[in-house]
């Protein structure tokens, strides 16, 4: 497996095949107000590019759906995020869906219990949302959940795995009874071992869900530590924090090309791996992200989407 070590762009490693086939399906994340700046995604998203909408507390539905309809106008996958804590009812959560199919064309979700930590109403989690049925009846084809790698403070307070483990399974069995495709979305790291470690703990573990891995795009240190620290970043902080204290790369802009690359050997060493995408974060800003992962492309036509 590659050493995981951060380079700056005049040092960046050259992609091999395997490394630029780790990017094949890539997607991203962009939220209403950072997608109201941007004039035209496809002058450098590739065509069909899934993009997540994420779903902040307190963002309107409206600026939501119009998202998602701008989007699926300009022929991209829309996944828009459906954080449980901040859905007050089931009555909501279905003109969600039902505006999200009529207005936008979508039939992708993200469920995740979201940023809250005391729910607005009747929701907690990801689970009840599936439990309402709505997904099946709306004709949703593709839901993702989150996967939590360095473990999540929500889902186990006691910093066990216990119920983030206990959810994976009832999802894995949720797979069984549904047409959609299912997936697991991780939050962003900088170190590919505490995910790997997870990948192969929960195969081992009867999950087959397939990994969409969450990487920073290229960003400055101090923003990424910034988002690292709000976004409750375990373990791998600590790689960032270990080069912030090396004045010769504090300045250097971050870019995640030994992260992927390692992820990458990694996937050719064990290609049954769960790990099987890139979920990118532009924390940078989203052309700056998409012109990363298009220079490190293999080829010009999106994969297929899982």
């Amino acid at each position: 497996m590659a050493l995981l070590n951060f380079t700056s762009k005049s040092r960046e490693r050259t992609p091999e095949p395997e490394f630029a086939d780790m990017i094949e399906g890539w997607s991203i994340e962009v939220m209403p107000r950072t997608a109201a700046k941007i004039d035209d995604f496809r002058a450098f998203l590739p065509t069909g590019t899934r993009v997540y909408i994420a779903h902040l507390d307190g963002t309107p539905i409206d600026d939501m759906v119009a998202t998602a309809r701008r989007l699926s106008a300009q022929g991209f996958a829309v996944m828009p995020h459906l954080p449980a804590r901040s859905i007050p009812h089931i009555s909501t959560l279905a003109d969600w869906l039902e505006r999200y199919r009529g207005e936008a064309d979508v039939h992708q979700a993200l469920l995740l219990g979201g940023g809250r930590t005391t729910p607005v109403g009747d929701f907690h989690s990801s689970t009840q949302l599936i439990e309402t049925g709505l997904f099946d009846h709306h004709g949703f084809t593709h839901l993702h959940f989150a996967g939590h790698p360095e473990g999540s403070r929500d889902v186990d307070p006691d910093g066990s795995t216990a119920l983030a483990d206990r959810a994976l399974l009832w999802k894995q069995d949720f797979a069984s009874r549904t047409d959609a495709q299912l997936a697991l979305t991780t939050q962003f790291t900088f170190d590919p071992q505490p995910v790997i470690d997870w990948a192969e703990r929960i195969q081992a573990a009867g999950v087959t869900m397939p990994i969409h891995v969450g990487v920073a795009g290229p960003a400055r240190l101090q923003t990424l530590i910034k988002y690292a620290i709000s976004c409750g970043i375990g373990p791998s902080i600590k790689v960032l924090q270990k080069r912030a204290m090396d004045m010769g790369k504090l300045l250097l802009p971050y870019e995640p090309t030994d992260l992927v690359a390692a992820f990458a050997d990694y996937k050719a060493e064990k290609p049954e791996s769960l790990i099987s995408q890139l979920h990118i974060f532009p924390l940078g800003g989203i052309q700056v992200a998409a012109d990363w992962m298009n220079k490190h492309r293999s080829v010009k036509t999106p994969a297929a989407l899982p």
